[in-house]
């Protein structure tokens, strides 16, 4: 059987969520994560479907795309496909050639942590290597320490302080109460939580969401930040603590987390909450 390219629509997409879910396991690349396709529910639950790209041999799902951006899909490839030659020809085709429907003409990035046969395909087709990410890993086999501050699990009555720490963490965020409960009423946020961190005079300094993949497997961290009025007193190690405890407690083996490598700042603070540095991954770039 051929490898098809589709777009599962609704009626696949608890079938990607599945198949996510099982991809996810303690020693394999930190690739593409249910929680990924949970965030992106803030947008509705319509575009995130839309996002969605998915490859399949005889019925069986193989690999999962997820459109971060008209420019850039970000992948995850079953584990027994990572060296799947039809499949990693096939991704590098659909990938590289705008007729296929996956990325247009021009400048485009492929973020794929996973499929080291994929990877080489791609570089030997003229893409090259850009902006590198350093996953970060915590074990929660043992009980995570206390984090020191005050945190909150954001329910509908503090979505407004959840939304507005994130709003101030990142420059370009649009996040609102609005998109907070258009996030929370999907699915996925079955197994994720809001954290927000106070300080001692009550004020929220820092906040993190957390997403389960199911008992036993990594969850991830996305997004973490801190309040720019308040950074430089580990509050950033403080949530990132207090998340760990929170994967744990939803069933997590371990937690996981990737920021841009050259953002050295959230590196030390993910180090600093018990993460072990990975090796750095770079995503892959064609240029116009």
């Amino acid at each position: 059987m051929s490898i098809v390219l589709s777009k599962p629509g609704v009626d696949g997409f608890s079938e990607v969520v599945r198949a996510l879910r099982e991809w996810q396991h303690d020693g394999a690349p930190v690739q593409l994560h249910p929680g990924d396709l949970g965030w992106n529910w803030r947008f509705g639950a319509e575009a995130t479907v839309a996002a969605v790209r998915t490859w399949s041999r005889d019925g069986q799902v193989l690999a999962v795309g997820l459109m971060d951006s008209p420019e850039l899909i970000r992948l995850a490839i079953a584990p027994e496909a990572q060296r799947d030659e039809e499949l990693a020809q096939q991704l590098v085709a659909d990938v590289s050639q705008p007729e296929r429907g996956v990325l247009p003409q021009g400048d485009v990035d492929v973020e794929a942590r996973c499929g080291a046969l994929f990877r080489e395909l791609l570089l030997d087709a003229g893409w090259v290597a850009s902006e590198p990410w350093t996953p970060l890993r915590r074990d929660l086999s043992q009980p995570v320490e206390d984090c020191g501050l005050r945190i909150e699990v954001t329910g509908p009555e503090q979505a407004h302080a959840r939304a507005a720490v994130q709003r101030a963490a990142f420059e370009r965020s649009t996040f609102t109460e609005e998109r907070w409960q258009t996030m929370a009423a999907g699915s996925l946020y079955a197994d994720a939580r809001c954290l927000v961190a106070y300080d001692g005079e009550d004020t929220a300094v820092a906040a993190v969401t957390v997403w389960s993949a199911g008992p036993g497997r990594p969850g991830l961290l996305e997004p973490m930040g801190v309040h720019p009025d308040h950074r430089g007193h580990g509050y950033g190690t403080a949530i990132t603590v207090a998340a760990a405890a929170a994967l744990r407690e939803l069933g997590s083996s371990s937690a996981t987390v990737c920021t841009p490598s050259a953002n050295v700042g959230a590196v030390a603070t993910y180090t600093s909450a018990g993460f072990q540095q990975l090796p750095d991954v770079p995503d892959l770039h064609r240029s116009a």
